[in-house]
């Protein structure tokens, strides 16, 4: 599900090395150990194959023109009998990780990767990440290639899973799929991604679920300042997002058939946190009918207008709570629904950055061969969501300190400066203390004054605090 995405362009040299420290102020996980390393190089050049060949099928990728570590490929064709095919091939983690081997053992104990506006800190060593399992054009790789039938109105009708051979042909960017179906130049498979992909935010359209395409925020030098700024998503982002919820929601239906599995669940959002939304729509000219709900307000925002990003930045508060719960012996939790995706759902399609995508593969590829599930994934099963939580109350830290940081670097010299600004959100019990959102730099920071704050009106205010790791960005009505 979306986070706050910031990017960093050009040298920025004092934030990055602003950055360096946060990383060991965090005390986050730095270079991979000897034995890790070792074993993850001849995990390079000795995995499990496959005994299927699909690369025949030219597979293609869609990820950031700089990144290397290509968990999906997609290969999209028409059934003879009308609809759809997907074929999806995930990354085969598993094919290289011994399971108790130094290399699971560490991915264990960093659970995610983590990322930063400058640089990330991988799950997997890059010798397998960037290079042996991953998904690199021109490159036969072991996958989890999961094929999945679609009706005419893009509803499934089947679902397999196995191992196989890949080969991706392409690796492309969004930008260039964007453009490429625009201009109609995309070859069929890529053209189907937007018949697909539409018809699939119909589909979760009528069953209540929601994507939320929060835009990036990037960080850009400008005459010796940083700047920040929103990058709206493309179409083609979410049109490749929908490939992956569609594989997320029919490995949870075969998790749930076969009596085990591993769901990724959240629940419906308090009243407390949608009033607190609603606060922040009518701040920022958010037209929010009470009779309307949420999804289709957020269906209806143009994430090319500051204010609506803002919003849809403030939107990503009612997805806490998400966890990860574990079923066996066909003793399905309930509720076992995540909110935003109005059905149930798994992570699966990640398995380069997520620990927890291993083993939902190996529990989907057991059901599937009406096999048992192997002793490794179920020895490790309840384990899973505890140390799912902590993967992620780390890189939720991360997160907030990250923005904390680039806000402070993006004003440090700026302080007594004073900007114009919303109040999007006031204290409960405390009026004279809130949040504000600045037209320019698109910065949303704490304000605190000596009388009640006008929720949703325009407020000049005056920055009174900013030093990267030292003091966080804070305002008080000027």
């Amino acid at each position: 599900m979306p986070r706050r995405h910031l990017h960093m362009t050009g040298a920025a040299d004092p934030l990055r090395a602003a950055l360096r420290d946060l990383r060991t102020t965090l005390t986050l996980p730095d270079t991979f150990p000897p034995d890790v390393l070792a074993d993850a190089d001849r995990a390079a050049g000795n995995p499990r194959l496959p005994v299927r060949d699909a690369t025949d099928l030219p597979f293609f990728t869609i990820d950031p023109p700089t990144s290397l570590d290509l968990d999906q490929a997609m290969h999209l064709t028409h059934r003879s009998s009308g609809g759809y095919r997907v074929h999806y091939a995930i990354a085969d983690v598993a094919a290289f990780v011994d399971p108790g081997g130094p290399v699971d053992t560490e991915a264990h104990r960093r659970v995610t990767t983590l990322y930063f506006p400058d640089e990330r800190i991988p799950l997997h060593p890059p010798v397998l990440s960037e290079d042996a399992a991953s998904l690199l054009p021109g490159r036969v790789r072991p996958a989890v290639l999961w094929t999945i039938d679609l009706d005419t109105h893009g509803a499934t009708t089947a679902t397999h899973v196995e191992r196989a051979l890949v080969r991706s042909r392409a690796k492309l960017d969004y930008e260039g799929v964007q453009r490429q179906i625009d201009d109609g130049t995309a070859e069929p498979s890529l053209a189907l991604l937007a018949d697909i992909g539409r018809l699939r935010e119909e589909q979760e359209v009528a069953r209540g679920g929601i994507s939320l395409n929060v835009p990036e925020q990037e960080i850009v030098e400008r005459d010796g300042r940083y700047g920040l700024a929103y990058r709206a998503p493309l179409p083609a982002d979410g049109w490749n997002a929908q490939i992956s919820l569609l594989t997320g929601i029919a490995a949870a239906d075969l998790m749930l058939a076969y009596g085990t599995g591993v769901l990724r669940t959240l629940p419906s959002a308090p009243d407390g946190a949608v009033a607190r939304l609603r606060r922040c729509a009518v701040a920022l000219g958010i037209d929010w009918p009470h009779h309307v709900p949420y999804a289709q307000v957020i269906r209806s925002l143009d994430p090319h207008d500051p204010h609506h990003a803002a919003f849809l930045q403030e939107c990503t508060t009612l997805l806490r709570g998400a966890g990860y719960t574990v079923f066996t012996g066909g003793n399905v939790p309930s509720p076992a629904i995540h909110a935003a995706v109005a059905d149930e759902y798994a992570h699966c399609t990640a398995p380069l950055r997520r620990l927890v995508d291993r083993y939902a593969a190996e529990i989907c590829l057991a059901a599937v061969a009406g096999s048992d599930v192997p002793a490794w994934v179920r020895d490790a099963l309840d384990g899973l969501p505890k140390a799912m939580a902590e993967g992620t109350r780390r890189a939720n830290t991360v997160e907030r300190e990250c923005v904390d940081l680039v806000e402070a670097a993006l004003l440090k010299d700026r302080v007594g400066e004073v900007f114009d600004a919303t109040v999007v959100d006031i204290e409960d019990h405390e009026p004279t203390a809130g949040t504000v959102h600045l037209t320019d730099p698109a910065v949303v920071a704490p304000v605190r004054g000596t009388t009640p704050l006008p929720l949703g009106e325009p407020l000049r205010v005056r920055l009174t605090q900013a030093d990267p790791g030292t003091a966080k960005a804070e305002f008080a009505p000027a």
